[in-house]
């Protein structure tokens, strides 16, 4: 077999045992190290033991961490991580839910929209997924149930809500992207804000409109104990603003020029502290809780980057992106047949991986085309961006769909969320469509901001 063939073989076999549920960040240093060991190969015997080391594998390997532990992009991750649970464990969530519902109590379903405002705001603070869809699951849903609530359509509101945070700034996932494409985590913040904001107005809208065409999707309940309105806006204002305060000063500073991802992130860090303390619900066991499922999380994000670069830099050695590059090239694709080539192919990958396997391993590949076509860089960010919302919501290793029947259990069957998410899987190709169509919905405010991109 020849390398390129070789490359190609990697990569099957690698969707093979990702399917087969073996650990992706440890399958990915497993077979970048077997592979990479037969790819650098120096060809002389071994005949000692030491000889079996003396492959340039293990120096790849250890640069690898190195470059992974040391990147400064990489340090508002555990950062923005830590404000996240923090805030989670802040009670912050449930008062921000029962306000915002208060509020639109008189629009049709107005609990699903308030679930989705609460993801939005939420999962924006918090960026982790899990976290936002099991919360939600255990706050949102019983009231949606109580409320007489269809459970599929309860169940997609909560799953396509909770997945925004990967999208709307400050988002985890465009650090990461940051860092792959070797682009402005500025920029892409800021070419992230409207197609953000675009998704999630799209999806209230669906909700209200397919509450008015069906309304026994979602009944009006009962307002018996409905709190006087000023009641309900102090309810707003002390639940609903802070949080948005925090967001949005982290987020300004950012964009502003005024810090770079990790100093906002500290200060983002430490304003949820003190968002807990004025909640009166920090404590030791909270605080030590939130470092813990930090360094948790950071180690397997940090695991994945290093199994995920060795496995790209031994597959990029071998051929495998020259190959694919070629065969893209050789179709003599328009530039909108690329980008259309290209989306579908990464929300194929979306149905068996999850999204920092897509990034680090399969968007890379794409890169180099980017200026072959004459793609804005930012702009293919931004679609990428909204193709891998579906990873989450793609039957069948929708994981947010998982998640959120881990905590409800035996309350839903796994198919019927599968078929509340399906028309937010179609709202995030709207979505698509819509910014391809007028490319300043990302664009616009990135270049107001800093200045026309010249590549």
């Amino acid at each position: 077999m020849t390398n390129p063939e070789v490359a190609l073989l990697m990569l099957g076999l690698f969707i093979v045992l990702v399917l087969l549920g073996f650990p992706i960040a440890f399958t990915l240093l497993a077979m970048g190290v077997g592979f990479g060991y037969y790819a650098y190969h120096q060809g002389h015997p071994i005949e000692t033991f030491t000889d079996i080391f003396n492959n340039n594998i293990f120096y790849l390997l250890n640069q690898n961490t190195y470059s992974v532990m040391e990147n400064p992009t990489l340090v508002a991750i555990p950062l923005f991580l830590f404000m996240g649970y923090v805030v989670e464990r802040a009670n912050i969530v449930d008062k921000l839910f029962f306000s915002l519902y208060m509020a639109a109590r008189n629009l049709p379903g107005s609990l699903a929209i308030a679930a989705l405002l609460t993801c939005a705001v939420f999962s924006t603070a918090s960026g982790i997924v899990g976290a936002v869809v099991t919360l939600m699951g255990l706050l949102a849903f019983p009231a949606m149930a109580n409320a007489n609530y269809n459970k599929s359509f309860a169940s997609g509101v909560i799953c396509a809500g909770g997945t925004l945070g990967i999208l709307i700034p400050p988002s985890i996932m465009l650090i990461v992207y940051s860092a792959i494409a070797d682009l402005s985590p500025l920029r892409l913040y800021a070419a992230a804000v409207f197609p953000g904001l675009l998704l999630a107005g799209l999806y209230i809208v669906y909700v209200m409109v397919r509450v008015w065409i069906t309304p026994s999707l979602a009944p009006k309940p009962q307002m018996d104990d409905v709190p006087p309105p000023r009641e309900i806006y102090w309810n707003l204002l002390v639940s609903f603003v802070p949080l948005t305060v925090l967001i949005a000063l982290v987020l300004g500073s950012i964009l502003g020029g005024l810090a770079t991802p990790a100093e906002a992130a500290a200060m983002g860090a430490l304003g949820g502290i003190v968002l807990a303390i004025l909640y009166r619900s920090m404590s030791w066991k909270k605080l030590k809780e939130s470092v813990f499922l930090t360094a948790k999380a950071t180690a397997m994000v940090c695991w994945l980057f290093v199994g995920s670069w060795t496995f790209a830099s031994v597959f990029s050695y071998l051929g495998g992106h020259d190959i694919i590059a070629h065969w893209v090239g050789g179709m003599d694709l328009e530039p909108w047949q690329f980008l259309i080539l290209a989306q579908v192919i990464i929300f194929l990958l979306g149905w068996p991986l999850e999204w920092s396997e897509i990034l680090i391993i399969f968007v890379p590949i794409f890169l180099p085309l980017l200026e072959v076509f004459g793609v804005n860089p930012y702009f293919f960010a931004m679609l990428v961006a909204l193709n891998l919302q579906t990873s989450f919501l793609t039957p069948p290793m929708a994981m947010s769909a998982y998640y959120l029947k881990g905590v409800l259990k035996k309350q839903i069957e796994l198919m019927e969320i599968f078929r509340g998410i399906m028309p937010y899987l179609g709202i995030v190709i709207l979505t698509m469509v819509i910014m391809y169509q007028f490319p300043g919905i990302a664009l616009w405010f990135p270049d107001y901001l800093f200045g026309v991109y010249i590549p």
